[in-house]
Parts: structure tokens; sequence; C-alpha cells
């Protein structure tokens, strides 16, 4: 499952893996997209500093790698059929003094490396934003959480 599209309203939100399977060292090619597809030419959606989030699971060992996001208040305007899209950058992560020893030295050699260990992956992707809409004359806020996911493998090289 490389490719997972949702649609919620007047939105899609994709998140496409380019590969199934990655090398071990390899830059892991995945992204997200959300595309207005309502009846404006044009809407303001407003997020943190990104409406993107990427939540990554390593299935085999069940470590998850969560994904940190500033939270100001940014307003970012899509146009009608033209994707915002972001890549997912590997090197998150965090771990706490609860943690065993070996999700800590998982999540540091992922730190150190920007790169995922061997293993199977499930990224839970989703697109947290709100717009403003007019209703009998109030303004109100429409919330959107948006939420697909992915899976891939990172496997040793084959030599």
């Amino acid at each position: 499952n490389t490719k997972s599209e949702v649609r919620v309203r007047d939105f899609i939100y994709r998140i496409v893996s380019e590969k199934q399977e990655y090398e071990i060292g390899e830059k892991v090619k995945i992204y997200a997209e959300l595309e207005y597809v309502g009846n404006q030419e044009k809407v303001n959606i407003f997020h943190a500093s990104s409406p993107f989030y990427f939540d990554v699971t390593e299935k085999t060992r069940n470590y998850d790698l969560s994904y940190a996001m500033t939270l100001p208040l940014i307003k970012t305007t899509l146009y009608k059929g033209k994707p915002l899209r972001e890549e997912y950058k590997e090197g998150g992560g965090g771990y706490g003094e609860d943690d065993t020893e070996d999700y800590i030295n998982f999540v540091k050699k992922v730190w150190k490396t920007k790169r995922l260990p061997s293993g199977y992956y499930l990224l839970n992707g989703r697109a947290d934003f709100y717009i403003e809409t007019e209703q009998n004359g109030k303004e109100i806020e429409r919330n959107y959480n948006i939420n697909s996911q992915i899976d891939f493998k990172v496997r040793e090289k084959n030599n």
C-alpha cells in the first residue's frame, strides 16, 4: 500500500511512497498532498507550522517515531486543483527515561544517520487544519483532521 487518498468535503488528502521497499541508507521518499476541490477558486487554511503530520511505527519492534511540530498559527492559501505538497523527513522520534535501552539506541541511530533502520514501517499521515467560512451570516471555523496510512519496508542491501 504505497498510496492512499482520502476525500473529506472539499479537500483531498494524499500520502504517497515512491517505493514499497527501500535499501538501508537509501532516502525514504514519501510525500503528502492536500488539494482543494471545492467550488471556490481558492481557500485559506489555518494550521501549525505545517498542516501535515507523519507518525511512523516500526511494526516488527513496535517502535514509534513521533513527529514533533511547532505550533504557530499560519495561513496558507490553497488554489483549486493545485495541491500543497510536503516531503517526509527522516530523523524524527524521541525517547524518555522509562524507554528501553534498545528503543533509545534505535532512536539515536535514526537521529545520527537521518535514515530509517531495516524494518517494516507503517506511516500514519494526517492533515490537520481549519478554515473559516460563513454560515447564516456568521463566521464559523470548520476543523479538519484527515487521516490515512501507508506501509513500506527498509531492507538490507542486496550484494
